[in-house]
C-alpha cells in the first residue's frame, strides 16, 4: 500500500471499516439488538467481505458486536444490571487509583502529573466545540483511563481497559442523553469538577467529586 504524504500508511480497508460501524454503533443509527447484515454492509462501505467480517471480528472484541449462532453479527445488547455492574468496577477502580496515587503535589518529577487528565479533557471540549461526537467519545474514555493512570499501576491499567471497551456505548449515550436532556456543557462541566478535585490533593473532595460524577444519570436503568 501506497504511503501517505506525511509518511504514514493511510487506512486500510478493516481499520476503515471498524471505523464506520464503530461510529453508527456510537452514535445510535445502530441500535443495541440490531442485526448486522455483511451484505448490506458491503454495499453501503463498497468493499469486499473480508474487511467487513474482519471489522466485526475486532468490534466483538471491543464488546460492540455479538456473534449469535447461524444467526449472523448484531449489536451488543448489554442489560441494565450489566451497565451498572461495569460502571460500579470502573468507579471502584478509579477510586482505588485515586488513594493510591494522592498526594500528587511534591512528587520527583517536574512533569505535571495531570497533564494527560488535562489533554484529554480538552480534546472532550474540543470535539464538542466542532461537533464530533466520535472524538468526544475516544477522550471521555481516555480521560477516565488516565485518572487511573495516575497511579502508576500497570496492572491496574490492564485491568481497566477491557472494562472501558465494554463501557464505550453506555458512556456514549449517557453523553448524548446528557446533552439533549441539559446541555453539551454540563457533561464537561462534571469532568471539569472532577479534575479541580484532583488538583486540590485532597482525597476526601476528590471521592466526592467521583460519586458526584453522575455517570449513569441519563441511562435508562
Amino acid at each position: 500500500m501506497t504511503a501517505a504524504p506525511d509518511g504514514l500508511s493511510p487506512p486500510s480497508l478493516v481499520e476503515l471499516a471498524t471505523a464506520r460501524l464503530r461510529e453508527e454503533i456510537l452514535s445510535g443509527r445502530l441500535a443495541p439488538g440490531e442485526r448486522i447484515v455483511e451484505e448490506q454492509v458491503t454495499a453501503r462501505f463498497r468493499t469486499s467481505r473480508a474487511p467487513v467480517r474482519e471489522a466485526l471480528r475486532l468490534l466483538a472484541e471491543q464488546g460492540l458486536v455479538e456473534h449469535l449462532p447461524r444467526r449472523g453479527a448484531r449489536v451488543a445488547v448489554w442489560s441494565p444490571e450489566d451497565i451498572r455492574q461495569l460502571f460500579e468496577v470502573r468507579h471502584a477502580l478509579e477510586q482505588y487509583a485515586i488513594l493510591s496515587a494522592l498526594p500528587l503535589r511534591g512528587r520527583e518529577s517536574d512533569a505535571d502529573p495531570l497533564a494527560q487528565v488535562r489533554q484529554h479533557l480538552s480534546a472532550m471540549e474540543h470535539a464538542e466545540h466542532a461537533g464530533d461526537a466520535l472524538a468526544k467519545d475516544d477522550a471521555h474514555r481516555a480521560f477516565h483511563a488516565a485518572v487511573v493512570g495516575l497511579a502508576g499501576n500497570r496492572q491496574l491499567e490492564l485491568v481497566l481497559a477491557p472494562v472501558l471497551l465494554k463501557l464505550q456505548l453506555p458512556m456514549a449515550v449517557n453523553l448524548r442523553r446528557e446533552a439533549q436532556a441539559a446541555s453539551p456543557e454540563r457533561g464537561l462541566a462534571r469532568h471539569h469538577a472532577l479534575l479541580e478535585a484532583l488538583e486540590s490533593d485532597d482525597p476526601e473532595r476528590v471521592l466526592a467529586a467521583l460519586r458526584d460524577h453522575g455517570a449513569l444519570t441519563y441511562l435508562p436503568l
